[in-house]
């Protein structure tokens, strides 16, 4: 009975984070709403006794998948503004 309650909670959390993910609409926050889902699935994995699942899940999806994204954010915005000695040459 116990147990059911936990992985109900985790379930919901889940199911809220994903949406939150979806509902967000700038990068930065987006990673960070991804990292928090990434967390909530390492719970219930957890939770359901799959433990080198839960950590493969920190690894990739509460860490290494917004870095990714955060970067590829930073880069892009980089290459939209040129430096001002730049000019027109391009």
């Amino acid at each position: 009975m116990g147990n059911d309650l936990i992985i109900s909670l985790c379930l919901v959390l889940v199911a809220v984070s994903a949406t939150a993910a979806v509902a967000v609409r700038e990068p930065v926050r987006q990673a960070l709403v991804l990292a928090v889902l990434g967390l909530a699935l390492a719970a219930l994995f957890t939770v359901l006794q799959a433990p080198d699942v839960a950590l493969s899940q920190l690894a990739v999806g509460s860490v290494l998948t917004p870095l990714m994204i955060l970067l590829s954010v930073r880069k892009v915005r980089r290459r939209g503004h040129p430096a001002a000695g730049d000019g027109a040459k391009r």
